[in-house]
Order: structure tokens, then sequence, then C-alpha cells
């Protein structure tokens, strides 16, 4: 037979994963640093883009984003100090929103390799 026939029900099968309230929390802390550090990072590559865009220093967004982009630098917002202003915001943004995302994913590393057993880990790569 190629498959039911058009009166036959058909069964369906349902995959359902169970894991631990330990296995869920995880997930959610490592979800919710990587949401943080990505908007980090997002902040300071959209202050970048509004000043290699010649945006409007007294726009009240600019100002925004240029505030909350000096909060998350990590302090490293004058540590190349070029001549050109262009250049001096996307290396030393550049920098910043790279370190962030390093630190998520090494936090998220940390927490899953301490937190969850073995055989609930994410594998990223497989060794043959």
């Amino acid at each position: 037979m190629t498959g039911p026939e058009p009166d036959e029900p058909v069964e369906r099968e349902e995959v359902v994963e169970r894991v631990s309230g330990r296995t869920r929390a995880v997930r959610v802390v490592t979800a919710l640093i990587s949401v943080v550090t990505g908007l980090f990072a997002a902040v300071l590559v959209l202050h970048i883009v509004l000043v290699l865009g010649n945006a409007n220093p007294a726009n009240a967004f600019a100002q925004f984003v240029n505030d909350w982009a000096a909060g998350v630098s990590l302090g490293l917002r004058d540590l190349f100090t070029p001549a050109n202003e262009n250049l001096r915001v996307a290396l030393n943004n550049g920098i910043a929103a790279a370190v962030w995302l390093i630190i998520g994913a090494v936090l998220n590393t940390l927490i899953s390799r301490i937190a969850l057993p073995s055989g609930e880990r994410r594998v990223w790569y497989r060794r043959r």
C-alpha cells in the first residue's frame, strides 16, 4: 500500500520535548543574556550609522541613541582618538559592539556548561 485509504483515520505522532525546570530556566537566562547583549551591540551600531550618515545631533532620536551608546560603550568611547570624528566613532563603538557580543557568547557558554547536564547542552559542532 502506498498510503492510507481515504476513509481510514490517519494516526499522527506528536513529539514532546520533556525538559526539567532547571533546563528551562537556564535557557531563559541565556536567551535574556543574548537579547540584552545583542541590543547593546545594536545600539552601538545604530550610533555608528547615525554618525557616518551625518545625522542632526540636535535631533531627539539622535541624542537618545548617543546617550544610550555612551552608557553601553564599556569605557571604550575614547580608546582611539583620530582627528576624523567618523573614524573615531566607528572604531570605538565598533570595538565596544564586538566586545558586547563576545561577552554574551562567553556568558551563555559558561552558564550552559556549568548549569546543564551534558545531555541537555546544545551542541554547536560534532567531532567524528
